[in-house]
Order: C-alpha cells, then sequence, then structure tokens
C-alpha cells in the first residue's frame, strides 16, 4: 500500500476549523497527503519560541516532509530559529498572512521584518496578498505594473517564485500574478511571468481560502509538480472544494471555469490580443459559444470584458503615473495613439487627456 506524501503546515491554530492548521490537516488529506503540523499560536497567544521549534525538529527529523509550509508565525525570536530548521527543505512555501481576510494585521512590525530577513530567502515560493507586499516592502501598489514591480522586488529578496494575489485595483476584479525564474529557450522576457484575473471577488476572498490554496500548492509540490504546475492543479482543486462549493449545477460550473479562463488569459495577453477570437482559439470553442458563456454568467460580452480590462489599466496609469499618452499606447497594445484616444473616448465620454485633467 502506497504511503500518503508527508506535509508539514506550521501555522496558527483556528477553533472553528475555517483556517490555520486545522483547514490545513484537511486539505492535505483530501489532497492526498499525509498532515503533520506544528502549531505556533492559539488565537492571540504566541507559544513559546522553544514548543515551536521543538514539534518542528521532531516532524522534520522524523517524518522528513517532502514540502512544508510556513502560514502565521507572529513571533519575531520563532522566525528566526525556524529559518535553521526549514532550511534544509528543497520545498519550501511561505504564506504569512500578514493581514486577515478583513483587513486586520495579524502579525507586528518585527515579526514582518523576521520574515522579510529569515524566511524570503529560503522560499521556494512565496505567496502574499498585495496587501501584505504593500506592508512588507512600504510601497503602494495600484496596477499591474505595481505589483510586477512587487514581486520583482520580493525575489530580489530570495525567494525562487512569487505568487502575488487579491489586487483590486480594478473595481469587481482580482488579479493575481506569478513571477518566477528565466524561462528555459525563450528569448522574448528573463522571467517567467503569468497573469490571473477572476471576477468572483466573494469566493476568492471568503475566510480561509488563501490558507487552503497554499496548503494545496505545497502538497502538489511534494508530489512532484513544479511551482506553475502546483499553483495550477491547487487552484482547480480549491475552485472547485471552496470557492464555488455550493454550486452543484456541472453546466453551470463548465460555464464558470471557461468565463474564469477567458478572464486569466485576458489578464495575461491584454497588452497583445484585443480581438475576441484571439481569446476563444486559446479555450478552443467558437466566438458564438464563449458571447453565450460571458452573457450568462456577468450579463456582458467578450468584447465588453476585454474593453473593461483595458479601461481599467488606462485609467490607473492616467490616475496614478506621469506616462504620455503615446507611452500608455504602447503599454496597452494599441497600434497608435489616435486609435487608442477613440477607444477611451467611446468608453468614457472623455479624452484621455480630458479625463486626466479632471483628476
Amino acid at each position: 500500500m502506497r504511503k500518503a506524501t508527508p506535509i508539514l503546515s506550521i501555522s496558527g491554530s483556528d477553533s472553528t476549523g475555517q483556517s490555520g492548521i486545522q483547514a490545513d490537516i484537511q486539505t492535505i488529506a483530501a489532497l492526498g497527503g499525509h498532515a503533520l503540523t506544528a502549531v505556533t499560536c492559539i488565537s492571540d497567544f504566541a507559544l513559546p519560541s522553544e514548543v515551536v521549534l521543538a514539534q518542528v525538529s521532531s516532524i522534520i527529523s522524523t517524518f522528513h516532509p517532502k514540502a512544508i509550509k510556513v502560514g502565521l508565525v507572529t513571533d519575531a525570536e520563532t522566525i528566526r530559529l525556524l529559518r535553521n530548521e526549514v532550511i534544509a527543505t528543497r520545498r519550501l512555501v511561505v504564506a504569512p498572512g500578514i493581514f486577515d481576510a478583513d483587513g486586520k494585521q495579524m502579525i507586528d512590525d518585527e515579526a514582518i521584518k523576521a520574515i522579510a530577513r529569515y524566511l524570503v530567502p529560503e522560499a521556494l515560493l512565496l505567496m502574499l496578498r498585495c496587501k501584505d507586499a504593500e506592508k512588507l516592502l512600504g510601497l503602494s501598489i495600484k496596477t499591474d505594473d505595481d505589483m510586477l514591480e512587487a514581486a520583482k522586488q520580493l525575489r530580489d529578496m530570495g525567494a525562487e517564485w512569487v505568487l502575488l494575489r487579491g489586487g483590486q485595483h480594478t473595481k469587481g476584479r482580482l488579479t493575481a500574478l506569478l513571477f518566477g525564474p528565466e524561462k528555459d529557450n525563450v528569448q522574448s522576457s528573463m522571467f517567467n511571468v503569468q497573469w490571473f484575473s477572476s471576477y468572483n471577488t466573494q469566493g476568492w476572498q471568503k475566510h480561509g481560502v488563501s490558507g487552503a490554496l497554499s496548503a494545496a500548492i505545497t502538497v502538489r509540490l511534494g508530489m512532484g509538480d513544479d511551482v506553475p504546475t502546483a499553483i495550477r492543479n491547487a487552484h482547480d482543486f480549491i475552485h472547485s472544494q471552496v470557492v464555488y462549493a455550493k454550486d452543484t449545477d456541472e453546466k453551470s460550473r463548465r460555464s464558470i471555469d471557461l468565463y474564469n479562463a477567458f478572464v486569466s488569459l485576458v489578464a495575461e495577453h491584454y497588452r497583445e490580443a484585443h480581438d475576441v477570437s484571439f481569446y476563444a482559439d486559446k479555450l478552443c470553442i467558437t466566438t458564438r459559444y464563449l458571447s453565450q458563456i460571458t452573457d450568462n454568467v456577468v450579463g456582458k460580452s467578450p468584447k465588453q470584458i476585454i474593453a473593461d480590462y483595458l479601461m481599467s489599466e488606462a485609467k490607473s496609469y492616467l490616475e496614478t503615473s506621469r506616462l504620455t499618452i503615446q507611452e500608455i499606447t504602447d503599454k496597452l497594445g494599441f497600434s497608435s495613439q489616435a486609435l487608442f484616444c477613440k477607444f477611451f473616448k467611446n468608453q468614457a465620454n472623455a479624452s484621455p487627456t480630458e479625463y486626466r485633467s479632471r483628476l
């Protein structure tokens, strides 16, 4: 009989079972892993460093986990000492959860500094919400370019891969970014950059979803997936088990899956592709079927969804940067400034220059 893959979660206890160690156990077991745990805190009470380290040291030496997740650790000294215990693992996921789903800061500034100094450099994958990254880096994240810059800075701190989630610079849409090492044999970009987007803002911001996703990714890494594959497989699992858990209509589920795949493709390719047929081809469906899906899910055409995405980025540039209209035109992939200005005016009833002058 095949043994389950040992996966260690180091995190806080949540007596409700909706997040923390309790939720991680459920996620790890559901994906076929053997859940190993080390509790760091109970509610707002941090366990003594020696208690946390004794748990971790014993588990690692006895069970040799294939992957380790470090979640909520609230004590700076514990974080410093923990680094010496987890440094040998090749598959370390650091998902500290600086803020909870309601925006409450969970750990103090000294602990945040310790995470940056001791754990981030050892991470195969660093997972943060944009709000967490803003706190860690001391910068503001308002656009996709801001997310990209934040990911670069986090990777410069030592993390091999960075997954930034929860970008909300566009109303009603969540954006995520995976940023990693150089692609092999690809000349167009130094880095592996993948964008994801979803209009299901409620589902992906449910209490416990972020922790469950990081636990699922850790399991998949322990089972041998590379980072992008682990994220894709974990995302699919959390999507079906948590985000749309109440949806039992298989036909609706299929539509929602395709819709979210479409939106993620738009997030990844909007700079180079503005036509609906490009995305339909990527999804291996007809443009008509894609139109039916988007109309059923959000009551919009694919063309309007693409336009909304372009407009959100255009407005962000106009509001937060000193880029010229031509530079914004180039960033958004329009063939000419005249074409961009016409598009913008049709959407906003004002030219880009007029829009900026009103700010």
